[in-house]
């Protein structure tokens, strides 16, 4: 017996919405999804997805949005938009739920694994605390209470009833996506970055099915850390993607060199440039019946994102 045809909105379809929508079209729902850009617009159509003009910045601009058997929330920071990180992500996100909650069954939210602040190379999993000490962090762990104070998530760390479930992504890579500096380590430049600290990965592969899985009829809590089975460090990853490159072991920059990069332009260093990051512990992903990660680790995802670049 096949599935039931139902409503599915997405907004923020872009890298991973985009084909969360394409594997729902496969499967015979309808998707809808929310885009400023006509230019958009036109291409959603011609891919089956029907398009909404709106802008989440923009209340009066919403109303339009359908009712909906699952609303998908993937917006990331577009620069393009002349907008703050809070306007985006806290602001826009408020006129969302306030606009679409009475009018869904259940939203999928996408946040960031930056809402932890560890840096001091600790595990951290769902019943970590959460003072980030960054901005982007703080910005988004101040998204994620607004499903609290709408009254769409419990408190509670027991199975919930609410409507919505928050993913906690780590750094997302994939076909076209992570694979910067690629010709910098075929050239053997010297990296960046301090080389013992960690990264946590998740190939978006196992984030579309996590969704897919997670749009089923199973008992879910309201918060999970999507995460690969193996946090590594910046030497691992990209000592490993210069073997699949059959390129030069990769260099790494002194420490005179990295500080004197971090002062010149302090708008592109990173939480990991000021400490050894955090080990994302992905246990109850992995307690999910039915849902299996197809890329573990690095070694079996790496490959194949560079193949299909």
């Amino acid at each position: 017996m096949g599935l039931s045809k139902m409503q599915k909105l997405i907004i923020g379809c872009g890298y991973v919405g985009l084909q969360v929508a394409q594997k729902w079209l496969e499967q015979g729902h309808t998707v809808s999804a929310l885009t400023r850009s006509e230019l958009h617009a036109d291409k959603f159509t011609t891919l089956g997805i029907k398009p909404i003009i709106g802008d989440i910045t923009q209340p009066e601009s919403l109303k339009n949005l359908p009712q909906t058997d699952t609303l998908l929330y993937a917006v990331g920071f577009d620069r393009s938009a002349n907008r703050s990180r809070h306007e985006i992500y806290v602001t826009g996100l408020n006129h969302v739920l306030s606009e679409i909650k009475g009018r869904t069954q259940k939203i999928i939210y996408l946040s960031s694994t930056s809402v932890y602040g560890q840096s001091s190379g600790e595990w951290v999993d769902e019943t970590s605390e959460c003072t980030p000490q960054r901005e982007n962090g703080q910005i988004c762990l101040e998204a994620e209470q607004l499903f609290e104070k709408q009254g769409l998530i419990s408190a509670e760390e027991d199975l919930t009833i609410s409507r919505a479930v928050i993913l906690r992504l780590a750094g997302i890579y994939g076909p076209g996506r992570l694979l910067a500096r690629m010709e910098q380590i075929k050239a053997g430049e010297p990296l960046l970055g301090r080389p013992d600290a960690y990264l946590n990965l998740i190939h978006v592969t196992d984030i579309v099915n996590t969704i897919l899985k997670f749009d089923t009829d199973i008992q879910l809590e309201s918060h999970y850390l999507v995460s690969d089975n193996c946090p590594i460090t910046r030497q691992e990853y990209y000592e490993t993607l210069a073997f699949i490159l059959n390129a030069p072991l990769p260099q790494f920059a002194t420490e005179a060199t990295r500080q004197g990069a971090m002062k010149s332009n302090r708008s592109n260093s990173t939480e990991r440039a000021a400490g050894l990051n955090k080990r994302c512990n992905n246990r109850k992903l992995r307690g999910i019946p039915g849902l299996e990660l197809v890329y573990p680790t690095i070694k079996e995802g790496l490959p194949q994102a560079i193949e299909n670049r």
